[in-house]
């Protein structure tokens, strides 16, 4: 379950997102930008959250521009258009990404698995996930998806990982004690929010998703 609808509605809000997470391999962390810093913080593990909504989405590098990619985000990644743009080039592909994959690889783009959460200091967070961690984020979504908006979702540890001669590691995702009612109640607050803001851009009419799409990890 989720505490934010993927139906959207018509309010328009500014992102009230407060930092930008990502896993860091090597680290065996999370770790965010801090614009008032002008540098990348660590997140030590432990590490918990409330999990909120996620989506898919598309980030990479353009060498061919020189600058960072980004995509729109969507829920329905099977039945939803994705706009592929490079900050300097401009939009690199547009369509469903099923069919635009190619394109996207080829400029230096992947997939990405954009999830919202509440930090337990009661603000909003977002963790980007890639590659085998999204493999990781995916089998605990669905082995736990009734429980994971109700309870803590905790990084204690990385799992070591190995792929051929490549060792890499991913977080290992426990589900932990119940929220409080406190919590609940910030969970919701944030959740109202950051439904208004994301329903100011996302697609207003209902989609349901067609065929499962094959993602790389």
């Amino acid at each position: 379950m989720a505490r934010i609808s993927h139906q959207q509605e018509s309010n328009k809000s500014s992102n009230p997102t407060t930092k930008y997470l990502e896993w860091k391999s090597n680290d065996k962390s999370f770790s965010y930008y801090d614009k008032s810093k002008g540098e990348n913080v660590k997140v030590e593990l432990p590490f918990k959250f409330v999990f909120l909504q996620h989506y898919h989405t598309v980030k990479g590098w353009s060498d061919a521009s020189g600058s960072g990619i980004y995509s729109n985000e969507v829920y329905f990644i099977g039945s939803e258009p994705m706009s592929v743009k490079s900050y300097k080039g401009g939009v690199i592909a547009e369509g469903l990404y099923k069919d635009i994959k190619p394109s996207i690889t080829n400029a230096g783009g992947k997939y990405h698995r954009s999830v919202y959460v509440m930090l337990e200091d009661g603000s909003l967070a977002n963790i980007s996930f890639k590659g085998a961690v999204v493999r990781e984020w995916s089998n605990f979504i669905e082995n736990f998806s009734k429980d994971c908006d109700v309870k803590w979702v905790e990084v204690n540890s990385a799992i070591e990982q190995k792929k051929g001669s490549v060792k890499y590691t991913t977080p290992d995702f426990k589900l932990g004690s119940s929220i409080s009612k406190a919590d609940s109640v910030k969970a919701d607050k944030v959740a109202g929010e950051f439904q208004e803001y994301i329903s100011s851009y996302l697609k207003k009419d209902e989609v349901v998703e067609t065929d499962p799409v094959e993602i790389d990890f």
